[in-house]
């Protein structure tokens, strides 16, 4: 089996467009911020960007980005990069004969965002939205007589964002390519 040594991700020029119906505090925040948290969480992409894959077979590779647009494939051989034809894999990759290591160049990204990743921005956004009172704080408590109020979050809030906002549900036909 091929394994991938290292995947390098350009930056896409542009994001997906922002959805509409959020709240002024999540449409106030960067919104490629939460695309590249989504982007970071899925294996789909819907904005053109070059991906190089340095593979070391021997074995099949197949993206682990989709869709994805093979441009070049090289092998190094005697010290440089040297351009390969591959056959192509019964599943969809490419076959590597030998250990290689092999790059893969590829034009990944297109087509229109599906409803539930729209969604999944929305509720993402939503949650990372800054709230009325005491943003970034993990507890809070105010006593009155007669009265105690005490809100506590969780220290890891933001980091958990994905899952607590439930947007890692909506992504999960997206995880893999």
């Amino acid at each position: 089996m091929a394994e991938i040594l290292k995947r390098i991700e350009a930056t896409p020029a542009a994001y997906p467009a922002v959805p509409s119906g959020l709240s002024v505090k999540a449409a106030a925040l960067d919104s490629d911020m939460v695309w590249q948290r989504i982007e970071s969480y899925i294996a789909h992409r819907w904005t053109d960007r070059q991906v190089v894959w340095t593979v070391e077979g021997p074995g099949c590779f197949e993206p682990d980005l989709t869709p994805a647009t093979i441009t070049a494939v090289d092998v190094w051989q005697s010290d440089a990069w040297q351009p390969v034809a591959l056959v192509a894999s019964p599943l969809g990759g490419q076959v590597l004969p030998g250990e290689g290591p092999y790059r893969f160049t590829a034009d990944v990204g297109s087509g229109a965002v599906p409803a539930a990743v729209s969604e999944a921005f929305k509720r993402l956004a939503e949650y990372m939205a800054p709230g009325e009172e005491h943003p970034g704080a993990s507890s809070y408590s105010v006593q009155i007589p007669a009265i105690h109020l005490e809100e506590t979050r969780s220290s890891a809030w933001l980091a958990k964002a994905m899952q607590l906002s439930g947007a890692a549900d909506l992504l999960r036909p997206y995880r893999r390519a």
